[in-house]
């Protein structure tokens, strides 16, 4: 059974960090690009981050570049997102996501074929 678990989120001052985690188990993921999404309230999730299974190359949405880094732990099967400079607009529930598709190379194309429960972020003015 596959299982996405996020931990790290909280409540956080504006210009504060966060680094979050998810830990991915149930199938191999190192071969699989991962990503993290974010949904805030009465809004779509979007993507936020995705890393790719090769080589850890990353993309980011234009709104969190320079102020966020993915990366991911294969040997832990552990992906994370270290957030700085963070801003009330960024206060959201945030989901880790796995592709399902092995060795697939469009990692900014991520599709969220499986995901976690979320971490709340909520940062205050």
């Amino acid at each position: 059974q596959v299982q996405l678990v996020e931990s790290g989120g909280g409540l956080v001052q504006a210009g504060g960090s966060l680094r979050l985690s998810c830990a991915a188990s149930g199938r191999t993921f190192s071969n699989k690009n991962m990503g993290w999404f974010r949904q805030a309230s009465g809004k779509e999730r979007e993507l936020v981050a995705a890393i790719a299974w090769s080589d850890s190359s990353a993309y980011y949405a234009d709104s969190v570049k320079g102020r966020c880094t993915i990366s991911r732990d294969n040997t832990k099967n552990t992906v994370y997102l270290q957030m700085n400079s963070l801003k009330p607009a960024n206060t959201a529930v945030y989901y880790c996501a796995a592709d399902s598709r092995p060795y697939y190379r469009d990692y900014t194309q991520i599709r969220q074929d499986y995901w976690g429960q979320g971490t709340q972020v909520t940062v205050s003015s």
